[in-house]
């Protein structure tokens, strides 16, 4: 072991000091860092996926960047068919720069972190107006990161493996690999940490091949250095891999754990015709989803931080005081959409408020999924968990008419579809969830 590596052994099983090491490896395990891998990447390394350009003679930046942008927090086997379909589809970046955003939402339905597939369909008109400009894709890490939404290292990958330039990464694979090879203990969170594994990374990636060492570094991360169970005994790496002399190469990368997400609980309203058709909402560019088609969704606010079990009366049986008072406390958020609202108002002048609809044990069910929501769907979010709560409302043919006029006149896009036709829309996952659990009763 390195000399410089023996003031920082820790024994195993240890967790990491709070004070993060610089640069633990000596010149001699830099220099040697990239031939290993590269090593064991021409032997062991994947070498069939479909956006690989390493085996051909001239590389095509497209399907580079389109599979960087799908792999963005998403595994190789879920972005595998999604990728496909969409080279099906727009096989050139000029036929997805053409294409119109519903198409590309359909295709992009159920792969989530919908705000990638806006940049990407911008990101597309972009590159195709700087092809038609100057006959090329961009050449640079700079001019790379002008591009909707393509980072740092997304820049890097597209120009090292699609340009074949010389480009760095740092993802997430990169940064666990780094972390634990080094020694890196500092919270990745952090910008001193990130600058850190940053300048190993460029000290580590070497000028030529550099296409190849960012493939050999992905492989190594999504198959050896794994998250949860590393095989250290493979690793092209182990010999002077800091992590491993500890013992402990799950403590790395140090992250600091994240708060608890709040939860939320939405109605997703299926309001239903006489012919088994449910009312589906185009949902607006902006925010959660934009662009995808969902249910209307009555959103509640902050139920599990708020207690509002405490806050609120108990229901009576069959009195419309109490399901209001539910109502009036704050049970349903003040988070609709237009449409929502359009719908919340329509089916209240034509005699249908939700008040009056649901029952008084409906909504004792209903508060008592706040504490647990059974029965309910779940979807996790970023910033939040969803839980989703199916509710049936048959309408007769002057209240579709009245809510059509109504969310037409609003410029609402809306369709009226059964359950086979809703499969074939953009829905996001959470949509195809809740279908999954469409009630075959309990509507009034």
């Amino acid at each position: 072991m390195p000399d410089n590596l023996k003031s920082n052994h820790r024994m195993p099983n240890q967790q990491p000091q709070s004070a993060h090491h610089d640069m633990t490896q000596d010149h001699a395990a830099c220099a040697s860092f990239a031939p290993r891998v590269l090593a064991w990447f021409a032997e062991h390394g994947r070498h069939d996926l479909p956006w690989q350009q390493h085996h051909k003679q001239s590389p095509d930046p497209y399907p580079v960047w389109l599979s960087e942008v799908m792999l963005q927090q998403t595994q190789v086997a879920t972005v595998k068919p999604y990728f496909a379909r969409f080279m099906a589809s727009f096989a050139t970046v000029q036929a997805l720069a053409a294409a119109d955003w519903a198409d590309v939402a359909a295709h992009w339905a159920g792969l989530g972190y919908y705000a990638r597939a806006r940049n990407l369909h911008k990101g597309a008109q972009q590159l195709a107006a700087i092809i038609a400009e100057t006959g090329d894709f961009p050449q640079t890490v700079d001019e790379w990161q002008q591009i909707a939404g393509v980072g740092q290292s997304t820049a890097g990958a597209v120009v090292a493996m699609g340009v074949r330039g010389y480009g760095v990464i740092c993802d997430g694979n990169v940064k666990r690999v780094l972390t634990r090879w080094a020694g890196i203990d500092g919270d990745i969170t952090k910008s001193a940490t990130n600058r850190i594994l940053w300048q190993l990374a460029e000290r580590l990636t070497p000028s030529t091949d550099s296409g190849l060492y960012a493939q050999a570094m992905m492989d190594l991360g999504a198959t050896l250095c794994t998250k949860a169970k590393p095989a250290c005994l493979l690793c092209p790496v182990n010999a002077d891999c800091v992590a491993r002399a500890e013992g402990n190469p799950t403590a790395y990368p140090v992250k600091a754990k994240a708060a608890a997400r709040p939860r939320q609980l939405s109605l997703a309203l299926l309001l239903t015709d006489a012919n088994g058709r449910v009312l589906w909402l185009t949902r607006p560019d902006s925010g959660i989803w934009g662009g995808l088609v969902c249910l209307p969704l009555l959103f509640y606010q902050k139920l599990f931080n708020q207690k509002p079990l405490e806050q609120t009366p108990a229901a009576t049986p069959n009195t419309t005081q109490s399901a209001q008072s539910w109502q009036d406390n704050s049970l349903f958020a003040h988070q609709y959409n237009a449409a929502e609202q359009i719908i919340v108002d329509v089916l209240a002048h034509m005699g249908k408020p939700l008040a009056d609809i649901m029952t008084a044990s409906q909504i004792a069910d209903l508060t008592e999924q706040i504490k647990a929501p059974q029965g309910s769907v779940s979807h996790g979010l970023t910033h939040m968990e969803w839980w989703f709560k199916p509710y049936q409302i048959m309408l007769d043919d002057d209240q579709v008419n009245a809510l059509n006029h109504a969310l037409g006149g609003q410029g609402v896009t809306f369709g009226w579809h059964t359950l086979a036709e809703a499969q074939t829309l953009a829905l996001p996952k959470a949509m195809h969830k809740v279908l999954a659990q469409m009630p075959t009763d309990g509507g009034n």
